[in-house]
């Protein structure tokens, strides 16, 4: 009775240890690859309970989610034989755990054929472009289109390690340290050459503005003078024409000359001390004046 009982026992323990071996869970961030003989058999992507063969099937797992690997800084030539120093960043997963298990086997083998395969797209661009493309301060979305060229040339060689490759950004390009401060010199050489080039142009345009300022204030001015020549002449003939309408006979005439001399002696006698000597023909019209046209 003892020894059925134990019997009994020892199959139950059996069939647990084999439905339990021959059982496998997939979770829904991995890849679960059914391994025979070191031989991929099938691949589940699918999460969900699965079964093997016991002890014969080995499970092995790889992540099925987005890896990002963070690339160590290297350095590259740009066309004019200028260093770089880059640091970026990739982003990728495995999309066929079959090829990727056959070609690579491990994560940490990944990481090291990503490496190299970025850094040779990276050297490979960098080396058409002069360092004054890279380092600019025109539109980042020319940058971008760096990126996006340097990720299409990774995720086709990639895809035959059953990798998909989503984005290779560079965090930082910059100098190497005993470059920077030569590049930076040269910046702002470039920037003094762009103000003197603006400061010149705007005293261009000043002197134009001012010399056409100058020249509309001169024709005012002359346009200004001659008005007022003319009719300062217009003045002085309408006054000659109304004297000669005021003095048009012999009387007003003399009248006239009467009132002139008046005036002119008036101005000669002016004077501030008490006595004046004036010496004056007696034909003319003052000494007619003053002794009388009878004496």
């Amino acid at each position: 009775m003892k020894k059925s009982v134990f019997i009994i026992l020892a199959v139950v323990v059996l069939l647990a240890a084999l439905a339990f071996s021959s059982a496998y869970v997939v979770a829904e961030n991995e890849h679960a690859c059914v391994m025979r003989f070191n031989k991929i058999e099938t691949v589940k992507s699918e999460a969900g309970l699965y079964f093997k063969i016991p002890f014969v099937d080995q499970i092995m797992r790889f992540p099925n989610t987005v890896l990002l690997y963070d690339i160590p800084e290297s350095e590259a030539l740009t066309a004019d034989k200028k260093n770089m120093t880059v640091d970026s960043y990739i982003t990728w997963k495995i999309s066929d755990p079959r090829t990727f298990y056959q070609t690579i086997g491990s994560i940490p083998e990944a990481e090291i054929r990503l490496d190299a395969l970025t850094y040779t797209a990276l050297k490979n661009l960098m080396g058409t472009l002069q360092q004054s493309d890279i380092i600019n301060e025109e539109d980042a979305a020319e940058r971008n289109d760096i990126y996006s060229g340097i990720t299409e040339n990774v995720s086709e060689v990639a895809k035959n390690y059953g990798i998909t490759v989503l984005d290779v950004k560079v965090k930082r390009l910059d100098l190497p340290s005993d470059n920077e401060q030569a590049v930076y010199a040269r910046m702002i050489s470039d920037r003094n050459q762009i103000a003197e080039k603006f400061t010149a142009d705007g005293e261009y345009e000043a002197s134009i503005i001012r010399n056409d300022v100058d020249k509309q204030v001169n024709i005012i001015i002359s346009n200004a003078e001659a008005q007022a020549a003319k009719l300062e002449a217009e003045g002085e003939a309408e006054y000659m024409r109304m004297l000669a309408e005021a003095y048009d006979s012999e009387d007003k005439k003399d009248f006239y000359e009467f009132t002139l001399g008046l005036d002119a002696l008036k101005a000669s006698l002016n004077t501030e001390k008490n006595t004046k000597t004036v010496i004056i023909d007696s034909n003319s019209l003052l000494g007619q004046l003053l002794i009388g046209p009878n004496n």
